[in-house]
């Protein structure tokens, strides 16, 4: 970088963050970004060379590598090739995209779908395209970053309520002219606590106010509801969100992210929103896969049960063990560590004993906060589960975390 930048603010701001990331290597503490060379079945990786349990992945129940989904990828470049060759509204749909959409449409109880090319960018242009100046939206202060960019990025008028604290939403809904357009957004499951939003409170609260509800299911899917529909099932409300947001790279083994409603909210996504309208559409493999991956989780059901007691069991043995894992009670299961250093130092001594899991610290969460974000999924098994608790419980006490 040119030395005469160095006192303007973009500079200052990278070499603060480079200065960060260079002091955490140089003190052995650095684990992002790691190099996987191979999975093996979901709950094992290759890191380095090091065979490890994995208990970082997202792909809740365990369908990376599933023979049908694979396959459905192979076909689909065969018959397809590996792009697209534009934007679907000028250069037009393939048939595998419709496919995907009807099929998520179907598991998610919906007139309609429309997908994008990535989770982010599904929630940044569907909440910007939803409203703007002179609307209201109105979002957990614990939501995804996405969410967030998508309420700035909207021009409305931008309002925050504690997290899951639903007097403090209606609160925010009381100060909203009655005749003013409104969408209440939140994460189904938030990922970062695995904490999940109180649903029916909410529903009650939307209809209360005429406000839109928008649910991001991106941590849900596969991991709530009898048969992984998401939260509407596991309460009971089926038909009560307005905008069903969900991602294709975490549950379903691809990539991309959709919005699941009534047939004239999608139709006016397709003609409206920016992402759908000026982004090349999702590669057919990538669209194929998500497709089988939506068939598998309705033709294979145990995985979600088995997700379920891997779940319990991972709470449970944490929890006896000592760790605070706050209020979560999904697969997603946070480690209280309390500062950074210790965050990075249990993450060392962990993976130094054959378990892949990595810190969360601030400012991704609040600073005192820092955490191991442990996950579980559907391809461990019990032993699996077991072996990384003695090792948690081991570098827990070496770290004291724990007695």
């Amino acid at each position: 970088m040119d030395s005469k930048k160095y006192d303007d603010t973009i500079s200052k701001r990278i070499v603060a963050m480079n200065n960060r990331v260079n002091s955490i290597k140089d003190n052995g503490l650095y684990f992002y970004n790691q190099s996987i060379s191979e999975l093996q079945g979901g709950a094992k990786v290759i890191v380095d060379g090091k065979p490890m349990g994995m208990f970082a992945s997202y792909s809740y129940l365990g369908l990376v590598g599933h023979p049908k989904i694979n396959k459905a990828a192979q076909d689909a470049v065969y018959k397809y090739g590996t792009g697209t060759h534009g934007v679907r509204t000028l250069a037009g749909s393939l048939t595998i995209h419709r496919e995907l959409e009807d099929t998520i449409a179907k598991f998610k109880g919906t007139e309609a779908a429309v997908t994008y090319t990535s989770g982010y960018v599904t929630n940044l242009t569907a909440v910007s395209t939803l409203v703007g100046r002179g609307d209201y939206v109105i979002s957990d202060k614990l939501n995804h970053a996405s969410i967030v960019d998508g309420c700035l990025m909207s021009g409305a008028k931008f309002l925050r309520f504690n997290h899951n604290d639903m007097e403090a939403l209606e609160r925010r809904l009381e100060q909203i002219p009655a005749n003013a357009s409104k969408i209440v957004v939140a994460d189904a499951v938030f990922s970062m606590d695995g904490d999940i939003i109180p649903f029916p409170d909410i529903v009650r609260l939307c209809k209360k106010y005429n406000a839109w509800l928008m649910i991001d299911e991106a941590h849900s899917v596969g991991v709530l509801g009898k048969t992984g529909i998401g939260i509407e099932e596991h309460f009971g409300l089926e038909g009560t969100i307005d905008i069903k947001m969900g991602t294709l790279s975490k549950t379903i083994p691809s990539v991309g992210g959709y919005i699941a409603g009534k047939k004239d909210l999608i139709e006016y996504l397709r003609h409206a929103s920016r992402a759908y309208i000026f982004s090349a559409a999702l590669a057919p493999a990538q669209a194929a896969a998500a497709k089988a991956a939506f068939e598998v989780i309705m033709d294979e059901p145990w995985r979600v049960e088995k997700l379920r007691e891997n779940t319990t069991l991972f709470i449970s043995q944490l929890k006896d063990a000592g760790f605070d894992t706050l209020q979560t009670e999904t697969a997603i299961v946070p480690v209280l560590c309390g500062d950074d250093d210790t965050a990075f130092m249990m993450t060392r001594d962990c993976q130094c004993r054959g378990v892949f899991v990595l810190p969360v610290v601030s400012p991704a969460v609040p600073p005192g906060l820092s955490r191991l974000r442990a996950t579980v999924t559907a391809s461990h098994e019990f032993d699996d589960i077991y072996d990384a608790i003695d090792i948690l419980r081991e570098v827990g006490r070496l770290n004291g975390l724990i007695q």
